[in-house]
Parts: C-alpha cells; sequence; structure tokens
C-alpha cells in the first residue's frame, strides 16, 4: 500500500525538478495571457505538470520540447498521431494538397477511392466524413433517431463520446443524473438519454426491451474511465437484444482502433449497425468518419426523401474537406496497413510483459488492462466491470505524480489515467526505457 504522504512526497520533488529543466515552458506559460488559463485549448492545462509541455517538433514516436527535452511519446495526441508523428507519405501528400487548395465545398476524385477503402477496411459499404468524431457522433444520434422515429438513445456509465450533449449523463446511486460539472448545461438530458452500467445484461435487457431507443452508443471497450474490458459474450448479448428489438447498434471506434485492422467490430466481433471513428484516421488533421451498412443507408435515403426541403443538422461547412480526405486517404492506403497493426500489437505485448514483471517485482496490487495497442496500468488491485466501478477505483494524485515522475526521465503518457499507446514507428529501446522508468518509479513511491 503506497501512503498518501509518499505520493505527495514524490510529487513535490518531481515538481521541483520538472520547474528547473523547463524554464522555457514556464516563460512561455507567464507571457501567453491572451489565451484564456493561457492555453489555446482548456485541455492543455488538464496535465499533471506544474505547467504543459511545449511542444517544438515530433516525429516518429518522439516529441521535443522548447526546452530542448525528448520525449518518448506513449501518448501520441491521445489518439490522434496513433500512427506515428508525420508520417513521411502523409507530409508528402499535405504539401502538395496545400498546394492545390485546401478546402472546395465540392468533392475531389481522390474521395471516391476513399470511401471504397474505408467499406473494405471497416467491413461497412457507405460512409460520411465530418470533421471531428463529437461531429460524427452528433450526426450518427439524429440518424438513429429520425430513421427509428424512437426519442432515446443508450450509453453506459462512464463513456465519453466527444463533445455530445446526448452522452452527458453519469448514474449516481443507482439513477442518472446530470453531469455536474457541465458548464451551461440548461436541458435536462434525461428523457432523451438512459444510462446504464457497462456489462449489465440484465439492465441492458429490460431497457432495449422497453422499445423506446433509437440506437445503442457505445465504445466496444470502454477508455474514458480507465478501460473497462467487455465480459466474455457481453458484446455478443448487446447484438441480439439490438435485432430483437430492433435497436440499432452504434460502435465508437475512435480509440478501440487500436484493437487491430478495422478495429475491434473486424477483429473481435461484433458488427455494428454503425460506426465512428476519428482522429487517427487522418494522421492529425481533424477529421472523422461514420459508416452504416446498406439497410441503414435505405433507411436514411427514405428519410430524406419523406423531409421537407431545409438543413438538416448534420453538417459544418469544413467537413470532407480537400486537405481532410487527402490526409486519410493516404493514411488507409499507405500508413494503416495489418503490417502496420503486426508492428504495433508485437510491442504492445512487449510493453505488457515489461511492466507486468515490475509490478509483480515492486509488490504492487496494481493491474494491466490492454486494448491492442493500447495499454494502461490501473492502480487497483482488480479490473473494474463497469464505469462506476472504475470511477470508484481511480487514484488521481497517484497517477498524476507517477505521470510527471515518468515525464522528468523522458517518458510522456496521456495526461489522464496513464496510458500509452504503441505505434508502428515505437521503438524496442522505447518501450525498455518506459518499463525501466516505471521500475524507478515504483522504487521512489517507498521513498
Amino acid at each position: 500500500m503506497i501512503s498518501d504522504a509518499a505520493i505527495a512526497r514524490m510529487a513535490s520533488r518531481e515538481a521541483e525538478r520538472f520547474r528547473a529543466a523547463n524554464p522555457r515552458a514556464f516563460a512561455h506559460h507567464a507571457a501567453a495571457t491572451g489565451w484564456f488559463q493561457s492555453v489555446p485549448f482548456h485541455w492543455m492545462a488538464d496535465w499533471p505538470s506544474p505547467v504543459p509541455i511545449v511542444a517544438a517538433a515530433a516525429k516518429d514516436a518522439t516529441l521535443t520540447s522548447i526546452d530542448g527535452q525528448r520525449y518518448d511519446d506513449f501518448c501520441l495526441g491521445d489518439t490522434a498521431s496513433l500512427f506515428g508523428h508525420s508520417p513521411p507519405a502523409l507530409a508528402a501528400a499535405l504539401a502538395k494538397q496545400a498546394d492545390e487548395g485546401l478546402s472546395y465545398m465540392l468533392p475531389t476524385e481522390r474521395g471516391a477511392a476513399l470511401s471504397g477503402t474505408l467499406a473494405a477496411m471497416f467491413g461497412l459499404p457507405r460512409w460520411q466524413v465530418t470533421t471531428t468524431a463529437s461531429e460524427a457522433n452528433r450526426a450518427v444520434i439524429r440518424w438513429c433517431r429520425g430513421i427509428s422515429g424512437r426519442p432515446k438513445i443508450l450509453i453506459f456509465n462512464g463513456a465519453y463520446h466527444g463533445a455530445v450533449d446526448d452522452a452527458f449523463l453519469d448514474r449516481k446511486d443507482g439513477d442518472a443524473a446530470m453531469r455536474a460539472s457541465l458548464i451551461g448545461q440548461v436541458h435536462d438530458l434525461r428523457g432523451t438519454t438512459t444510462v446504464i452500467e457497462f456489462n449489465d445484461e440484465e439492465a441492458l435487457a429490460a431497457t432495449l426491451r422497453g422499445g423506446d431507443i433509437a440506437c445503442v452508443l457505445a465504445e466496444p471497450v470502454m477508455t474514458n474511465v480507465g478501460m473497462v474490458r467487455d465480459a466474455p459474450g457481453f458484446l455478443q448479448k448487446l447484438r441480439a437484444l439490438c435485432n430483437e428489438t430492433g435497436t440499432l447498434l452504434v460502435f465508437d471506434e475512435t480509440h478501440t482502433i487500436s484493437s487491430g485492422y478495422g478495429g475491434h467490430g473486424v477483429v473481435h466481433g461484433p458488427k455494428p449497425d454503425l460506426m465512428v471513428v476519428g482522429k487517427s484516421i487522418g494522421g492529425g488533421v481533424p477529421c472523422a468518419v461514420y459508416g452504416f451498412s446498406a439497410a441503414v443507408a435505405d433507411r436514411m435515403a427514405a428519410l430524406n426523401r419523406s423531409r421537407p426541403a431545409g438543413h438538416s443538422g448534420i453538417g459544418t461547412t469544413l467537413s470532407a474537406n480537400a486537405l481532410a480526405i487527402t490526409a486519410m486517404d493516404t493514411m488507409l492506403s499507405e500508413v494503416i496497413t495489418p503490417a502496420t497493426y503486426d508492428h504495433m500489437l508485437r510491442g504492445a505485448a512487449r510493453l505488457v510483459a515489461g511492466l507486468e514483471q515490475e509490478i509483480a517485482a515492486a509488490g504492487l496490487d496494481w493491474h494491466l488492462t490492454q486494448v491492442g495497442a493500447r495499454v494502461e496500468f490501473l492502480t487497483c488491485p482488480t479490473p473494474p466491470r463497469n464505469g462506476g466501478e472504475a470511477k470508484a477505483a481511480m487514484h488521481p494524485e497517484l497517477e498524476a505524480a507517477i505521470h510527471l515522475f515518468l515525464a522528468n526521465r523522458g517518458i510522456l503518457l496521456a495526461p489522464f489515467h496513464n496510458m500509452m499507446l504503441v505505434s508502428p514507428v515505437t521503438g524496442d529501446d522505447q518501450i525498455d526505457r518506459l518499463v525501466g522508468a516505471f521500475a524507478d518509479c515504483a522504487k521512489a513511491l517507498k521513498e
């Protein structure tokens, strides 16, 4: 058991070490007063370091700061750069497209090939492009309500589907509750969104058999409250209940694309009716897609024929711009391949084996969870079964102290929940340095 006092001592030491090593980051933060909270977007202030690291450049799986610090990058833009920073093919394609125009509000010849590539990779025949996964999820929710004629969606407690109002519900004391942290929320979402715990087959069956759920919006493995694995048979039961009740099944695979080529639904099953993928498929260029079955496409077309002319509430001017189309087409045809995943999964296995060995050697009652190339160590003895258990098991002060310790030794993790990504350009030497630094951190927590 690691005491709170030991965590506080290590956090204090590491904060001072960070301050001494990053004077330009502190100067940058002090000068950037024109930005709210001194950052261009508020999440950048959520890192556990005293001020955010200021990036100067990144290539492959290495990030360099303005202070000259080099980091083995296992955050990779929180999945945006899952396949490495600036792959050469992508950089060349973007430079060429920039010279030819960035946004026309018109289709491009390259876009026709991209739709076929998406269909071949993810196993769904029809696609649309948005600027973010948040936007894609909003569009999918509208389509599902529109074609089903049902008002509600079902989500799982602790899920995150981007900046989507419909998903901002939690469970508290056994009931749905508005998320207390929301800014400016004025509409009560409980009339149109139902929230239950992940892996709860009984609650799932009872909710879907009520007949008013348009779609289940789910990650096949939860990733926003730490990683919560699907219980054996749960996803198959989810698919069967959706079939039984006429409910559309939507998988948000923005994070679980780490599972393997084609994402979790292709690698492990079951197949959804619709899916959303964002972040990594553009290599860091803002873009996302949602795909759907032929049956869903027919229902969408019928709805379009039946509704009055006018704005659908779906889409933005920059959706499917030429730069995004070029980025995705390049990534999916030249970077994201089955061979790419072979390297990533082999590296993730090396990382898991190393960390498990060090956790055991340190006598820590922690465990690891893995979703393909996505690995996380959770500072609790048993894997949580749902979002409620995962939230209760979190130790934010400990997670922050570990993150800062590793950053001070040139290892960059995602700022939330000690999540690590292994890219196709992550070297064994980088993985071994992470494992070694983790071992040193475990020792330091006992000082």
